[in-house]
């Protein structure tokens, strides 16, 4: 029995100890929920790519710690509306493909700030990357204005997601990019907030017929009677078609 839980025992140990080659560390599929405290003070200095893909992140709190970091990472996990980009200067890298984004222009301020060097980024999976592996009633056309949003908001990208940026998406990003954002209803605009009723008395007529004791208009018979004997249509027709 001791023997069984030792060997339990070791094998989570195992899956916490990092894969490192050179500059490059990986640990992925440790179901981490946060980045251990020991890695970013161990390794914090000298690693340029961190893979931490296959866990359940929902934050990257002491990531800040990886100064030289170029390549991050973080494939499959649970990284939501919520997580705060650390800066890094000198990241070109970033793949947060099946994750749990929903907000993307939120995502691009932060990236926008935070990461000045970013030349590849990858959101394939997550809902604010509408195309069929996040919803199958997205199309082609959606897809496109996801790029030229992400490429009106971040003009150094050479790749995005998995295709390398053309001229051509990038003089439509300059163009439609400011015209492609979404507009968010506020609380103060609800429903609830709206009278039931008009408080403006405005009219768009003169204002010499808004009041009803100095009305123009009349009720009765016209003087002018039209007969039809000049009507096109009478044109056409004999007495026998009568």
């Amino acid at each position: 029995m001791e023997d069984s839980e030792k060997k339990e025992d070791d094998q989570v140990q195992s899956l916490l100890v990092p894969v490192i080659q050179g500059t490059q560390l990986s640990l992925i599929g440790a179901d981490l929920i946060s980045v251990p405290t020991g890695l970013c003070e161990e390794y914090g200095q000298v690693i340029t790519r961190l893979d931490l893909s296959f866990n359940s992140l929902r934050n990257l709190f002491g990531l800040e710690s990886f100064s030289s970091l170029q390549e991050l990472i973080l494939d499959n996990n649970e990284i939501d509306d919520q997580v705060r980009i650390p800066n890094f200067t000198q990241l070109h890298t970033l793949m947060l493909n099946k994750n749990k984004i929903t907000d993307l222009e939120v995502l691009l301020e932060q990236l926008k700030t935070q990461l000045p060097a970013l030349t590849y980024i990858s959101l394939l999976g997550n809902i604010a990357c509408p195309n069929e592996l996040s919803s199958s009633d997205k199309d082609e056309e959606d897809y496109k204005r996801y790029r030229y949003l992400v490429l009106y908001n971040l003009p150094k990208l050479k790749f995005l997601d998995s295709k390398q940026v053309t001229r051509k998406e990038r003089e439509e990003s300059k163009r439609k990019g400011a015209f492609l954002r979404v507009v968010k209803p506020t609380e103060a605009s609800s429903d609830h907030d709206v009278p039931s009723s008009p408080t403006s008395r405005y009219t768009p007529l003169p204002q010499e017929v808004k009041d009803g004791g100095n009305h123009q208009g009349t009720f009765g018979q016209c003087r002018y009677v039209y007969y039809g004997r000049h009507s096109e249509g009478n044109r056409f027709i004999r007495n026998n078609d009568l």
